[in-house]
């Protein structure tokens, strides 16, 4: 998969065109919004999302003293491996002191990769592909609809956080093919 480094027998590197070999594409998710996040400052906190994939790690920016934070901010993953979740993680930005766990979620992509490689040429606009309700096994807060819209699948989450005592993340998760991946 990888070239053996010039000079160095048997040791092997991960060139450019190797990786782009193992690339998927890359996956868009937005995260919109928290709702009725844990307090754990005096009155509010200091909310901020990491996203996790494998290896790679993605944060949003804080937003000060609110509970019911707007992010709007689009992350963007590298898929290589689609059976690996994406995991979610809210935390209070501390300034003198480490961060405090405001809970986290769990995002199993597969569904997903799996609509993108139906053929949907010719299906209409706002057509939904697949639903999933909540249950013990997933963190949805709600039903979610996988959809086809304006020629791209985009699915939308409203995730419970675990591990704490209240609050949901909403988040919306778009595909961007790229040119020279191995596509799916």
């Amino acid at each position: 998969m990888a070239d053996e480094a010039p000079g160095s027998p048997g040791k092997k590197v991960a060139t450019p065109s190797t990786l782009m070999e193992s690339l998927l594409g890359l996956l868009r998710i937005r995260v919109k919004r928290g709702v009725n996040l844990a307090v754990r400052d005096v009155r509010s906190s200091d909310p901020y999302v990491v996203v996790k994939m494998g290896r790679q790690k993605l944060k949003t920016r804080v937003i000060k003293k609110d509970v019911n934070p707007e992010w709007n901010e689009d992350l963007t993953l590298s898929i290589t491996d689609p059976n690996l979740p994406i995991k979610l993680i809210v935390y209070d930005h501390d300034t003198f002191s480490k961060d405090d766990k405001m809970g986290d979620a769990e995002i199993d992509v597969k569904p997903y990769i799996q609509a993108l490689k139906m053929n949907l040429a010719g299906v209409p606009s706002g057509t939904v592909i697949s639903r999933m309700q909540p249950g013990r096994h997933n963190c949805l807060a709600e039903e979610t609809c996988i959809t086809y819209v304006d020629g791209k699948v985009i699915q939308d989450f409203c995730l419970r956080l675990r591990n704490v005592e209240c609050g949901e993340v909403e988040v919306q998760l778009q595909w961007i093919d790229l040119p020279g991946s191995k596509g799916l």
